[in-house]
């Protein structure tokens, strides 16, 4: 009977222990406040209003953040792997080093947010705006960023190997070692922009992009005898 009686509790415990670490017990989290390090991994954290808030380092893989308001908001080195991002403002933000890869949103808002060396990669932000962001070695590589409004934005460093940025506008950006290697680039507005020290541009791609007199080319090109789009 004693030994019956072990058996039982060892089992208990064992049961404790997986229900530990069960799903229903790992999302317990979502609950949580707003602060640095929280894990809201799979939350649904769409239609909140969280201005200013200090979300650093924290992991927000998977979640839902449609529609939610996190203008201000510091998110440096913040986990938001495949989250849902349409028509989330973070506008004047901080995502510093965040780990943004395969995030899908339409219309996101990151105008004069602070991106620095954050990771884009195989993301769909189609129709968003970034307008005034610093971008600084961002990586958008295969990233989708058609009509993708980039203008007066800070890309040295950045990368754009085999995205999508067709209509697109880069107006008034900084292109410095930029990189364009296989992007499409269809539409692509650069009227008046410098692309002489950005690189990996070939003669198909400036061909099919919207340029003028005033672009800068890099070394090497040769301006188009005509631009597909009228001014």
């Amino acid at each position: 009977m004693i030994s019956v009686h072990i058996r039982s509790v060892g089992c208990m415990i064992s049961a404790g222990m997986i229900l530990a670490l069960s799903p229903s017990t790992a999302m317990a989290g979502c609950g949580d406040k707003p602060a640095p390090g929280v894990v809201w991994s799979e939350c649904d954290k769409s239609r909140k209003v969280m201005m200013n808030a200090d979300l650093s380092d924290s992991k927000m893989d998977w979640s839902n953040l449609s529609a939610t308001d996190l203008t201000g908001a510091t998110l440096t080195n913040a986990d938001l792997f495949r989250a849902n991002v349409t028509r989330i403002s973070l506008r004047d933000s901080n995502l510093a080093g965040a780990n943004l890869r395969k995030v899908q949103g339409l219309r996101a808002k990151f105008d004069g947010t602070t991106a620095v060396n954050a990771n884009f990669s195989f993301s769909e932000l189609n129709r968003s705006t970034f307008s005034g962001a610093d971008l600084t070695g961002v990586d958008f590589s295969k990233a989708e960023l058609s009509r993708v409004d980039l203008s007066a934005t800070k890309l040295d460093n950045a990368t754009f190997r085999y995205a999508n940025v067709s209509r697109a506008n880069f107006a008034g950006s900084s292109l410095s070692a930029t990189n364009f290697e296989g992007s499409y680039t269809f539409l692509m507005r650069v009227e008046g922009v410098d692309l002489s020290k950005s690189k990996g541009w070939t003669a198909p791609q400036l061909e099919i992009a919207c340029g003028d007199n005033a672009t800068t080319l890099p070394t090497g090109l040769e301006r188009p005898t005509s631009w597909p789009c009228k001014h």
